[in-house]
């Protein structure tokens, strides 16, 4: 095969993916299908997320996660608007929540503090006089380059963030956080493996989700929801948190952000490594 006949046809995979985007606002599904499957042809890393809109509307296999292509393009799309768009237009403040509850449950300081999906460092600002050392870790690389003008963080990567805790051979942590992380994740047991794996013997894990009524999960552990993000049950949380060694301390309901002028429901969650 030529370099030139593995690259991308820009021009084709750009109607495809409009087509798709037209097809499915008008309530096509099936043909909306079709033309994502062209995508995904065009494009097999899926830096669109066609995979994640295949499953949102009931025409795909939920994967296991949103593909790293489609998370660092669409965030490195948004860098320089992504606090305004947050804060400012989506009501998004889960990271003082986070700092609210620490507060509430007298956790901290902390002397090693991990940041997952960092960004442009909105949960390492609100807890950085809670920490000694804060690392920062983050798919897009524009994210990071904010987040580095902030002088919030001791460290900061380019990285997704279970192959980081896969990989980090650095001394553990006290402190790991995840805002906003779980929305591009279904399956959470790598996630939750890799944050034992580096963290002290009662060392943290706070973390937010979305959810969805029980009667949209149907039974299941987690699925894409009406705005391309995975949402997770409450029960599959508790147990896969327990499974991996965490004691929970707390589950709290929380509305993570708004969407279309309607909130969108979640859970902040902190829990304890139990050895």
């Amino acid at each position: 095969m030529t370099q030139q006949s593995k690259k991308i046809d820009e021009e084709a995979l750009a109607e495809a993916y409009n087509r798709a985007l037209t097809l499915e606002k008008s309530g096509n599904l099936d043909a909306a299908a079709a033309a994502y499957a062209e995508v995904l042809e065009l494009d097999p890393e899926d830096h669109g997320g066609a995979a994640v809109r295949l499953a949102s509307i009931g025409r795909g296999e939920t994967p296991l996660k949103a593909p790293d292509a489609y998370v660092a393009t669409l965030f490195d799309q948004h860098a320089d608007v992504f606090e305004n768009v947050l804060v400012d237009q989506l009501d998004y403040c889960v990271p003082l929540l986070v700092r609210q509850r620490l507060q509430a449950l007298k956790l901290g300081p902390f002397q090693r503090v991990l940041d997952l999906g960092c960004g442009t460092g909105l949960t390492g600002g609100a807890l950085r006089d809670m920490a000694e050392d804060v690392t920062g870790i983050d798919l897009s690389e524009n994210m990071v380059e904010i987040a580095h003008e902030k002088d919030l963080y001791e460290t900061l990567y380019v990285a997704e963030a279970v192959d980081f805790l896969d990989d980090n051979d650095e001394a553990p942590f006290d402190l790991i956080v995840a805002t906003d992380v779980l929305p591009y994740m279904g399956a959470l047991e790598a996630l939750f493996f890799g944050a034992v794996d580096n963290l002290v013997p009662g060392g943290l894990l706070i973390f937010s989700s979305e959810t969805l009524p029980a009667e949209a999960f149907a039974g299941r552990d987690y699925k894409v929801g009406p705005h391309q993000r995975f949402a997770h049950s409450e029960a599959y949380l508790r147990d896969r948190l327990t499974a991996t060694g965490f004691e929970i301390i707390e589950i709290g309901d929380i509305t993570v952000r708004m969407e279309e002028g309607e909130p969108i429901a979640g859970q902040l969650v902190v829990a304890r490594f139990k050895p």
